[in-house]
């Protein structure tokens, strides 16, 4: 009999083992959470974020499509208006090429590119510095990137503008590259209530004839359909017969062409770093009479005006700084 009963006991025993083994196998009571399935749950919802990151775009521009994965972190740029306008979208780039003045970037991208790697000259960006970074993107333009577009795609992924000025085809290129459409849209956006709000201000005032000229150490340009070109031109104001055309602009070849440069007003910037050379070439030729006889000369409208702003910057935030000097100008502040 005791036998018996000590044979039930263990019997019941080993049942009841069996038992919280099996439970603990199958994750305790109901209101236990199990550590495996928050596990699976994580790993689930990590790869749905993964998967966004790892999400491919094309985006088509000047030299053809290129694909993308994910947002870009890692952005070369090789032209002065991509410096300013992926400054804008509010990111710092991996490396930049050097300015034309101002060296090595601008005054007023200083704070932001500060300690931001240089790739050389625009014209002649560093391939093995470039590659040296480990870019996941790069942003050129079709004007001085044509001829080494392979050799960078090599590198990384590519997109390039058609033209070196035309500051808004470089916000909508970069935005859609760097995947920050939304945000380049509003750049956009912004500009063009800044734009309504100066016509507006502007009133009856408009439309000013405008020519722009250029002085450098050799040479005298007149500048037509490149970057301030357009600018004016979207701002309300015209341009003398044939200035309109659609190309940067014109070297003169002798003081004879000065008539070319008659409007109403007259926008000028002195370019380059050999500031006597420029200031000789610069009075050399205002002191022609034919210059005197300019209207705009005539009546006190030659405007003195900068040549970051005006033409070297080539983006976003130096397009908002001629309009801050056209506001200033005329006096709608």
């Amino acid at each position: 009999m005791f036998g018996l009963t000590k044979k039930l006991h263990i019997y019941i025993a080993l049942i009841l083992m069996i038992s919280v083994l099996a439970g603990c196998a199958s994750g305790g009571t109901t209101g236990t959470t199990d550590p495996s399935s928050k596990s699976a749950s994580g790993n689930k919802s990590n790869s749905v974020e993964s998967g966004a990151d790892e999400q491919t775009r094309v985006i088509k521009h000047a030299m053809g499509e290129t694909t993308i994965k994910g947002t870009p972190k890692r952005i070369v740029t090789l032209f002065q208006g991509a410096n300013d306008v992926v400054v804008a979208l509010g990111v710092k780039p991996t490396g930049v090429v050097e300015s034309w003045v101002q060296q090595p970037v601008y005054k007023y991208l200083k704070a932001d590119l500060d300690g931001v790697t240089q790739v050389g000259q625009e014209s002649q960006p560093n391939l093995e510095e470039i590659n040296k970074l480990k870019p996941d993107l790069i942003i050129a333009t079709k004007t001085r990137h044509e001829d080494i577009y392979d050799q960078l795609s090599q590198i990384a992924p590519t997109v390039v503008t058609e033209t070196l000025f035309d500051w808004k085809e470089t916000v909508k290129t970069a935005g859609e590259a760097m995947n920050m459409k939304e945000q380049s849209d509003k750049l956009l956006a912004d500009w063009d209530a800044r734009v309504a709000d100066f016509k507006d201000k502007m009133g009856d005032r408009l439309p000013i004839e405008a020519t722009i000229t250029n002085f450098r150490a050799d040479q005298v340009r007149i500048f037509y359909m490149g970057y301030a070109g357009k600018i004016l031109k979207e701002l309300g104001f015209t341009r003398p017969p044939g200035h309109d055309e659609d190309t940067w602009g014109v070297e003169l070849t002798s003081k004879e062409n000065i008539p070319d440069m008659n409007a109403d007003m007259i926008f000028n910037f002195n370019s380059g770093t050999e500031t006597e050379a420029i200031e000789k070439n610069y009075k050399d030729w205002t002191s022609s009479p034919l210059w005197k006889n300019l209207d705009a000369v005539k009546n006190n409208q030659l405007v003195q005006v900068d040549e970051v702003a005006w033409n070297m910057g080539g983006g976003y935030t130096s397009a908002n700084m001629m309009l801050d000097d056209l506001y200033k100008q005329f006096n709608l502040n």
